[in-house]
Order: structure tokens, then sequence, then C-alpha cells
């Protein structure tokens, strides 16, 4: 061929530098954006690169497919360039006591050995393992050279990944252009269970995890008290019958309720601080947190504490159905051994 038989002696070998130096570049670009945390590329927007990272992390898909095309022509380039250089210098050698097409054949051989070790060791492996390392770090510096590579064969790149994703729907999957860093309920458990079969996390935690990742399946509906005796008191009730009620039932929030709907909730702190305790409690009444009985019970948490209470109304449509507590969810995140304990 034209190219093998023009490049000879030193441009060889500057080829062969230059051709497995990119090929690491996009290896390692490949492999960081694959294995960085997104929020991690997040925190180090402050600069041009980190931006950069982040834009890359944005559209996978296209970058996978850049390093892809950069690495397989970058291959190609060192099939034609550097395997026949190395060929032609081992022939000499070969030809010393042997055929001509043995001498040909063996000197093929080791040349192909010779420039895929190269490629594979230096060019692949060596920036894969550095990138898997430092996924962040990597993702950061090479950023901006992938994103002038980037917009230089983003046509290109386009079409390659449009016919990639009509294969992919084809196959009966919806293609995606970010990775999931996160981990599933049901992984999460699988996980528990394995570290706690090989011994590497005792069983009273491997309860107590457990219990927690199931919060995200049980309902409040579930968990639920029936048939509470709810400390309440009508909605033409005073500060004083607040007190009263909590004297009796050692309660510290009292509902305000409507017949069967509850409309607000005091807290016995805040009629300490009136003046007149003649005043309808409904003054003093937060409104409540009603919360359906389908609601998750991490759900339920998160909306309790954003609310700045301590108990949610857990409803059916139009029937009330009792009332949540933090002492209702402990059972469900603490298994009876580890209370007891």
């Amino acid at each position: 061929m034209i190219l093998e038989a023009s490049v000879t002696g030193w441009p060889v070998v500057l080829w062969t530098v230059v051709l497995i130096t990119l090929s690491a570049f996009f290896v390692a670009a490949e492999f960081a954006l694959m294995a960085a945390k997104p929020h991690r590329l997040e925190s180090r927007t402050d600069t041009i690169a980190g931006r950069a990272a982040l834009k890359n992390s944005a559209e996978l898909t296209i970058v996978l497919a850049g390093s892809q095309l950069g690495i397989t022509v970058c291959t190609l380039l060192l099939g034609m360039i550097t395997k026949p250089a190395v060929h032609d210098a081992l022939m000499p050698l070969f030809e010393i006591g042997l055929p001509l097409a043995v001498a040909d054949g063996a000197s093929f051989v080791v040349a192909l050995i010779i420039v895929t070790f190269l490629h594979l060791v230096i060019g692949e492996m060596a920036p894969k393992s550095w990138a898997i390392a430092h996924p962040e770090d990597s993702s950061v510096l090479l950023a901006v050279p992938l994103r002038a590579y980037m917009w230089l064969t983003r046509p290109v790149l386009k079409a390659m990944n449009a016919a990639a994703n009509w294969l992919v729907r084809r196959a009966g999957a919806e293609p995606v252009d970010e990775l999931d860093h996160g981990q599933d309920a049901a992984g999460l458990r699988h996980l528990v269970e394995h570290s706690a079969n090989v011994g590497a996390l005792e069983a009273a935690y491997r309860g107590s995890l457990t219990s927690v990742l199931r919060l995200r399946e049980i309902t409040v509906g579930e968990v639920v008290a029936r048939g509470q005796r709810l400390s309440a008191v009508g909605v033409d009730a005073t500060l004083a019958d607040v007190q009263d009620v909590t004297r009796t039932q050692r309660h510290l929030r009292v509902l305000v309720r409507d017949g069967e709907r509850t409309v607000g909730v005091v807290h016995v702190r805040d009629t300490l601080l009136a003046d007149d305790l003649s005043r309808p409690a409904l003054d003093l009444a937060r409104e409540p947190v009603l919360l359906p009985s389908d609601t998750p019970v991490a759900a339920a948490v998160s909306a309790i504490r954003q609310a700045r209470t301590q108990l949610a109304i857990v409803v059916d449509g139009d029937r009330e159905l009792g009332v949540l507590t933090f002492e209702d969810v402990l059972p469900e995140l603490m298994p009876d051994a580890m209370l007891e304990a």
C-alpha cells in the first residue's frame, strides 16, 4: 500500500506514539465518564473543565460513540502504519535460514503480537485502570479536549447514535443518555443479605437495614394503629379545655375535631404562653398533615418532618383511619431484638 511504503523509520515511531496516546485518551475518557458520579461532577462546575465534564456526562451515548470511533480509527491506523513497519524490520532476522514464505509468516505474527501488546497495555489497559481509579479527576482533566473533539465529529456521531438507538429500540429496549448510578431497594436488600450471609454484617444490623429498605414498600395504612383513643376536643373548645385533656390523657398534642374530621392540632406548649385560656383552641391550632392510606412510610416520614410536627392523620378518602406518629414507624425501623437490646 502507498501509506505503508511511504511511512518508515522515525516517522513510524512518531505516528505510533501519537496513535497510542490518542487511543489512551479515548479509553480513559470513556471509562472515566462511565464511573464518575454526576453529583461529584456538579461540585466542580466552578471551572470550565468541570462544566465540560458535566456536559459530557449528560450526553453519555454521544460521548461513548465518539470514544469508540476514536479508538477504532487509532486501531486501524496502527494496523496500517506500525504493523507493516515492524513486519519489514523483522523480515531480515527471519530470512536467515528460513524459506521466504515461512519468514514472512513468522514476521507477520511477531509484528502483530508486538503492536497488539503495545496497543492493549499502553493504549487501553493502563488508561482504563487509571480512569476507573480516579473517575472524577479523569473526567475533568480530559473534558475540554474531549468537548473539542466532539464539536468536530458531532454530525457523524449523531448519525451513528441515531442508527444505534434505532437498533436498540428494535430489540425492545429504550436507549438512555445517562447512566443510573443509584441502587434500587431490591438491589440493596440483596447486598445486605449477602453481607450478612458471608459474615460481613451482624445479624442485628441485618434486620434493621432490611426494615429500613422496606419503608418504600410499606404504606401508612398498614402501620397506623386502628381504634386509637385520641386526645381531642371539639371545634368550640377553649385553650383551657386543651390543658384539661392533656392532664387527663398525658398527650402533648391535642386534635381539634369537627365531628369525624380533624381540622387542627394544638400543642399544649402553645397554650401555656397564652394570656387568656378562654380563647378558642382553633386560634392556636396548626393545620393537620393528611396522608392517604397508600402513602409509603418513607414518604410519610419526610412529609411529617417537613411540616415540623410529630404526627399525621391517615385518611382513606373522607374517612380518617387514625393518627400516625414516629412511635408507629420505629418498630418498622428496628426489629424487636434491637429494641429489647
